[in-house]
């Protein structure tokens, strides 16, 4: 088992399956999106160069995706929370996952990888 596969299988279910949806539908939106696990997290990257990664808030008690540039788009769904270049989208696993939104602050935060 590769280290990505470790993290999101460490996850409890239904939160595993949520997040590897999400997971697999961001990397099958764009052939330039690929996948790395740095820091202990697995990050998507996109033309090579950071764009979002998983994690889990123990302040919110909540998953996450962290969006590199996220200082840069204006959704009132993101937080900062004292983050200079990213921000969080919190993943209420209780709800439908937000994908029209999670592709549209991707598509944002895209145009400023150069």
């Amino acid at each position: 088992m590769n280290p990505i596969q470790e993290y999101f299988y460490r996850i409890d279910e239904p939160a595993r399956s949520a997040l590897l949806f999400i997971r697999e539908k961001i990397l099958n939106s764009d052939e330039l999106i690929t996948e790395t696990f740095s820091f202990g997290l697995p990050f998507l990257k996109y033309k090579k160069k950071m764009l979002c990664y998983f994690y889990y808030s123990k302040q919110h008690q909540k998953h996450y995706l962290s969006f590199y540039h996220g200082d840069r788009v204006d959704y009132p769904e993101l937080l900062s929370e004292g983050r200079k270049k990213f921000k969080i989208l919190l993943l209420n696993m209780d709800e439908d996952l937000p994908m029209e939104l999670i592709f549209n602050i991707l598509d944002e935060v895209k145009t400023y990888i150069k």
